[in-house]
């Protein structure tokens, strides 16, 4: 191929750029080796600094005054190095590929065309006013995502600026070499693409800002809507799409918008660590990330342990046989629908004229207000305020009254023997205080009964702290008895269900359910609505502070978890992602969890952006995976090939490892760094990582895995989701362990993690969704 003719010309301005940024790099890391050196010394001389004299209340306020201006000085400094280090991080980027690509827009009524060249920051001559590189966020940059030369347009400050593109280049540069550069008439011509997608995969997930395409684009700068439902199938850049979005958002309202204030609900801890570098290369600081577990646990607290969604899935995956299951299936898919959130309302309704249950208030074993003392001031109180009105109210009274059986035990004998305990010094701050309220005459202990009183008011507050942490806390409100009332009561039950039918096995999930709760633990099934009971009890803890919330992975929320999750962001606006063909836990709405979203929201406020061509996947890998799954003739691949997928039928577990062996090696022959061994369930996994330890350097991945290394690894179907590897070795893809209705979504998950190479092993009849005209059969 001939070489670009500007290909010169482009290349001496990048080793121009490329020099200043060094230049600016070199006096950035002498400015932050100056702070670091200046922080360790505010630290070792700190207190030096800083003259203590606590000898009166004046010289104290000094003191204190003095150590915030020391702190406050050291803050500043930390600030600054921090800031320091962020910009000496995105130079670093610069110095490698300054920039991905170059537009030349002429806007109407100007006589010359501007030259633009987008990288992942700005970049501004010494003199402060030329622009080198343009953020790739910068509303003039829109124009490269969202046109071909010819007549453009970008929505600016001051309104819609029209005008003419007249070039659209892009670069592939290594180590501040051009190693590509094409003219295109496209978003990202396919040549850059097929270069970057055709590279290996990471452990930690990249920046995809010179690959955007239009579709993701409308995405990424979407500020209209209150709700976003981003539909993508696996491959097509959802959650990297997400991620340039919320850097996005945070330059477009970076005057009022910081990390701290968008939240994303991630499926698991590895996921987690997979995203946490995309952000960070970008030059923002990352979002705040929990799983929904997470928060669930964070808020009911340590007092209320909640069985682990992977213990559920678990079950659902192995559990076949038990007594149980059947039940317990239905249980699982009813607590998660919207006909059950319908039942809890209505019940909740009922509570405010009776139902609510509560516990006593107990002191050194003694009873001090009875649960039924407690329960009849709560309905003597006027049934038209709210239940959480209600029990403000309540708190407030019973604190009252706490106080008066608080002042009745400071004569206890028990008080006595406490005082007689304490240490000296406790008894010199005694007199200190009554000192400093005149209480004392002359500085001795002349008066021991005041003395003593003091004191024993000390023992007896601290001694009822617990007591009034509990009531301030509404504990006295029993949230598992008014819960597992739901499912003791149940003629009550069906009454108030109405027109909404119980499920077939109702007497044996309530059943289930109460032996549950008698353990003290919740099923995860019961979390949600758990959460919701309790928050619309006791008054919902809203999140003002949180103005952007993303779900990723959302087909696998379901349509209650939604609802509860929009209850308590109600600020917030909303960007859900995922893949009703991905839908792999038994509560999981799939595509109902996008409808169930969408009629929390205005339409006129919500959008839904389609994204149904594979990126990540090649050709060969998309043809077979896309014959899995219902509707999959709407996936489009990319026009990248590779090796077909294997399928590898073996004798026993023997032949398996032998063969899996081979396979490995020839994949890592071949170049691939990341290579996972996909199981089924967790008890597999263990069981392969144990067989395979001695003969092949491995690594573990379970539930409490955040990082993965770049060598073959083996995990669990669930835990692989949103994570892509260069190769998927599917260690039983047999019927025996994919065939039921509710496993073709987690096979297909399976199966899509694949980027370049898919081989599966089968042991007897292969899985009924393996469509062999679309793979190698060995």
């Amino acid at each position: 191929m001939e070489p670009h003719p500007d290909l010169f010309r482009e290349q001496a301005r990048v080793t121009e750029v490329t020099a200043k940024v060094a230049r600016r790099l070199a006096q950035f890391r002498q400015q932050a080796a100056g702070v670091q050196s200046e922080i360790v010394s505010i630290r070792r001389d700190f207190w030096e600094d800083v003259t203590v004299n606590l000898e009166d209340a004046i010289e104290a306020a000094e003191t204190m005054a003095s150590i915030r201006q020391q702190a406050e000085v050291m803050s500043e400094q930390e600030r600054s190095h921090q800031s320091l280090t962020q910009q000496i991080r995105i130079l670093g980027r610069l110095e490698q590929s300054p920039y991905f690509g170059r537009i030349d827009f002429l806007a109407d009524g100007e006589a010359e065309a501007d030259r633009i060249y987008i990288g992942i920051a700005s970049f501004v001559d010494d003199n402060g006013e030329d622009f080198l590189i343009h953020d790739w966020r910068a509303p003039i940059c829109s124009v490269y995502y969202d046109h071909e030369p010819g007549p453009a347009d970008y929505r600016a400050p001051a309104g819609v600026i029209q005008g003419t593109l007249e070039r659209k280049r892009q670069f592939l540069m290594k180590a501040g070499k051009i190693v590509s550069m094409f003219d295109t008439a496209i978003t990202i011509g396919d040549q850059i693409l097929q270069e970057i997608l055709g590279s290996a995969a990471s452990p930690q997930m990249k920046s995809i800002v010179g690959t955007i395409q239009r579709e993701q684009n409308r995405i990424i700068r979407n500020t209209r809507n209150q709700l976003l439902v981003v539909q993508g199938v696996a491959g097509s850049g959802k959650t990297s799409t997400a991620l340039q979005r919320i850097a996005y958002l945070l330059y477009h309202e970076r005057e009022s918008l910081r990390s701290e204030n968008v939240l994303l609900f991630s499926p698991n801890p590895l996921f987690s660590s997979y995203v946490s570098n995309v952000l960070p290369e970008l030059g923002e600081e990352s979002m705040r990330q929990l799983t929904y577990q997470d928060y669930v646990r964070t808020a009911l607290g340590k007092a209320q342990p909640v069985e682990d969604i992977f213990d559920q899935t678990e079950y659902v995956l192995t559990q076949m046989d038990h007594p149980d299951y059947s039940a317990r299936l239905q249980a699982i898919r009813y607590k998660s629908s919207m006909d059950f959130k319908d039942l809890m309302d209505r019940y909740i309704a009922w509570l405010a004229q009776d139902g609510l249950e509560f516990r006593g208030i107990k002191f050194r074993g003694s009873l001090l207000i009875s649960r039924k003392d407690i329960k009849r001031r709560f309905y003597a109180m006027d049934n038209r305020i709210s239940i959480p009105n209600r029990l403000a109210m309540l708190k407030r009274e019973l604190l009252k009254e706490l106080k008066e059986h608080e002042i009745k035990q400071r004569s206890q004998r028990w008080v006595e023997d406490e005082v007689e305990l304490l240490d000296e010094e406790t008894h010199h701050a005694a007199f200190q205080r009554l000192q400093s309220e005149g209480r004392f005459a002359q500085t001795s202990f002349d008066d021991f009964s005041r003395e003593q009183a003091l004191l024993a008011e000390q023992v007896v507050h601290q001694s009822f702290r617990p007591l009034r942490a509990a009531i301030a806390q509404l504990r006295f409100v029993d949230v598992r008895a008014v819960y597992a009332n739901l499912f003791n009561q149940r003629q009550f039950t069906q009454r108030i269900a109405k027109r909404h039918e119980l499920p077939e096995e109702w007497p044996d999930i309530c059943a289930q359910t109460l032996r549950q709760l008698e353990t003290g633990k919740l099923a995860y099934e019961d979390a949600a609505p758990f959460l919701y009971l309790k928050e619309r009890l006791t008054g919902i803890r809203s999140h003002p502070l949180i103005r952007h919330v993303f779900i990723d992975e959302a087909q696998d929320y379901s349509a209650f978890q939604l609802a509860c999750i929009r209850q308590l962001f109600p600020h917030a606006r909303m960007t859900l992602l995922g893949d009703p063909n991905q839908a792999i836990h038994l509560q999981a709405s799939g595509a109902s969890a996008f409808d169930a979203a969408r009629s929390l929201y205005p339409a006129e406020r919500t959008e839904t952006l389609v994204l149904n061509r594979s990126y990540r996947p090649t050709r060969e890998i998309v043809e077979f995976t896309r014959r899995i799954v219902e509707g999959g003739e709407r996936i489009e691949p990319f026009e990248r090939t590779g090796i077909r997928p294997t399928l590898t039928r073996v004798r026993d577990e023997e032949d398996r490892r032998a063969k899996l062996l081979a396979c490995m090696r020839d994949v890592q022959q071949r170049g691939h760094r990341t290579i996972a061994i996909i199981c089924k369930t967790a008890g597999e996994t263990r069981r392969v990582y144990e067989s395979l330890r001695d003969q092949l350097e491995l690594q573990l991945v379970d539930e409490e895995t955040v990082t993965f290394r770049p060598e073959p690894l083996v995990i669990p179907s669930y835990l692989a989701k949103g994570v892509e590897f260069d190769a998927v070795l599917v260690y039983d893809a047999s019927e025996h362990t994919y065939s039921r209705d509710h496993e073709r979504t987690l096979f297909y998950t399976v199966c899509t993690r694949a980027m370049h190479e898919l081989h599966l092993f089968s042991q007897g009849t292969p899985c009924p969704w393996i469509d062999a005209a679309y793979c190698d059969v060995k």
